[in-house]
């Protein structure tokens, strides 16, 4: 008599098993551009601006104004990574890396009075747009 394999209880996939077309058709309400007030986790209450959204993972890159040098701005929710000089010219350093943050943990900052606030879809001439709940103000897109 053999002895049958120990298996383990098989574990759907959770970005497959409910269909890559559910995952897919999320729409945020959040968009690159945008200025947002982070509400929870170790920067809670830090303001700025989302550099790059990924709706299939649900996160965006926060960052900041640079008052020292405004072509750079400032990663909000950042990892240091220590860099090793290569040779003796170089100096090591300690890089700060964005670390994408969840959009729950974002609140969009309405236009007319710089809250933090909600927001809701509506047609006007025909077309989809975006408002901030608070004030009842279109949210201007970013770049357009």
């Amino acid at each position: 008599m053999t002895a049958k394999p120990i298996t383990r209880p098989h574990k759907p996939n959770k970005r497959t098993a409910y269909g890559a077309k559910l995952l897919t058709g999320v729409k945020l309400k959040l968009r690159s551009g945008d200025k947002v007030v982070i509400i929870a986790g170790k920067d809670k209450g830090e303001r700025g601006f989302i550099a790059a959204v990924s709706p299939r993972e649900n996160k965006a890159i926060v960052l900041k104004e640079n008052p020292e040098n405004a072509e750079q701005p400032l990663p909000l929710n950042r990892a240091i990574k220590h860099r090793k000089a290569k040779t003796q010219q170089e100096r090591s350093a300690r890089i700060q890396i964005p670390v994408p943050i969840h959009v729950s943990n974002l609140m969009l900052l309405d236009p007319s009075t710089n809250e933090p606030t909600r927001v809701g879809r509506k047609k006007v001439e025909g077309k989809l747009v975006r408002y901030a709940k608070k004030s009842g103000e279109v949210i201007p897109e970013f770049g357009k």
